[in-house]
């Protein structure tokens, strides 16, 4: 029998002497390490399971059944099971074998989340929107800068699930650091929740210092010598990424505020004090997305205000010529009339004063319009 099937049948049975039985009927076939990262017996979306007491990981042997039931036997510690993009089908065991509520576990599955804490009986349910910066040599109209994902998290007395979304936001590194603070490790599922958000609210840290990167060459661009001819898609490009950022972050102010200042059963007291932290964080970088946005908004009116100057001058250097050429034009329709007896008609020097006349007035106008700044 598969792992899954075992796993459907203990949910199945739904109490501790189900677990028994399929712990029974695990011993008749072999056992998979679950540590190992090249093997998955629950399906290809799980990523890691590893139990700790006392803040130390527990050497895994057997299938998750049988760690789950050595943790809750025990009566201390608690199981980290990773997974990534999981389907209903490989959801639904786990689901049931942590009596989890039902419309958390749609929410997990389907992500497309807003940040949000929830509490169902025993188990918080939280959601994190994760991002990354993406590098590109140049920004255009088009360039992609935010890339964004999720993290949901159920944490009960002994167990944590973290479910991803997304091509980034790999909790591996996390996991190893946390287990290099065994003291931290050991104050439980609360521990494991706080580190992934503090993890969450430091990448929106490095995201916004990539992103000021970017408003800055705007911004020297905007206002260099040839600022006026700056794509304007490259702003309104910086705006829709930093709106993208920004429904990522300002969600997530609510969940930690709860977490750091209401009562809850999963979240020992001094692990509030952490969330605190993460919260100043979070305030940290909602302030500098206003900001960013507020000078994009600026930015933005220099430019048009540039591009606007820039016509006006194109404008009087038009008007400037063409009153320059007007001069001419007149002299010759006038001289261009076939009239019969008009001064001048048939004297020897008639042309040469004609020219003279249209060179003077010209050389005025023009000297007149260079001193104006027109031309």
């Amino acid at each position: 029998m598969s792992m899954a099937g075992n796993l459907r049948k203990v949910t199945s049975l739904g109490t501790v002497g189900g677990l028994r039985k399929v712990a029974r009927l695990a011993r008749r076939r072999p056992r998979v390490d679950l540590s190992h990262p090249a093997r998955s017996p629950l399906g290809s979306s799980v990523v890691n399971c590893v139990s700790y007491r006392e803040g130390a990981r527990v050497p895994a042997s057997g299938d998750l059944v049988d760690i789950v039931e050595r943790v809750r036997k025990r009566g201390d510690g608690f199981v980290w099971l990773g997974l990534h993009e999981p389907t209903d089908q490989e959801f639904a065991g786990i689901a049931e074998l942590f009596e989890l509520h039902p419309l958390a576990v749609e929410d997990a599955v389907e992500a497309h989340q807003r940040p949000k804490l929830e509490r169902y009986d025993e188990t918080l349910f939280a959601v994190f929107k994760t991002v990354c910066y993406v590098e590109h040599e140049e920004l255009t109209a088009t360039s992609e800068v935010v890339d964004t994902g999720e993290i949901m998290v159920f944490a009960g007395e002994d167990f944590v699930i973290t479910v991803r979304h997304g091509r980034h936001g790999s909790l591996g590194p996390l996991r190893e650091e946390l287990e290099s603070q065994p003291e931290q490790l050991a104050k439980g599922p609360a521990a494991v929740l706080h580190a992934i958000a503090d993890h969450v609210v430091d990448d929106y840290l490095s995201v916004t210092d990539s992103v000021q990167a970017d408003i800055d060459q705007v911004e020297t661009d905007v206002f260099a010598e040839a600022g006026a001819r700056v794509d304007p898609g490259r702003i309104y490009q910086l705006k829709r990424e930093l709106l993208e950022l920004k429904r990522a972050v300002a969600p997530l102010a609510r969940p930690l505020d709860e977490l750091a200042t209401r009562p809850l059963r999963v979240i020992d007291p001094e692990i509030q004090a952490y969330f605190r932290d993460v919260s100043d964080h979070l305030l940290r970088v909602r302030e500098q997305i206003a900001s960013f946005d507020e000078l994009l908004n600026s930015i933005l009116q220099a430019h048009l205000a540039q591009v606007t100057v820039a016509q006006n001058e194109d404008m009087r250097k038009i008007t400037a010529w063409a009153a320059l050429v007007a001069v001419p034009t007149m002299v010759c329709g006038v001289y261009g009339m076939n009239f019969d007896h008009m001064p001048e008609l048939h004297w020897k020097f008639g042309y040469p004063l004609v020219i003279g006349v249209i060179a003077v007035a010209c050389l005025s106008l023009y000297r007149g319009f260079r001193r104006n700044g027109w031309l």
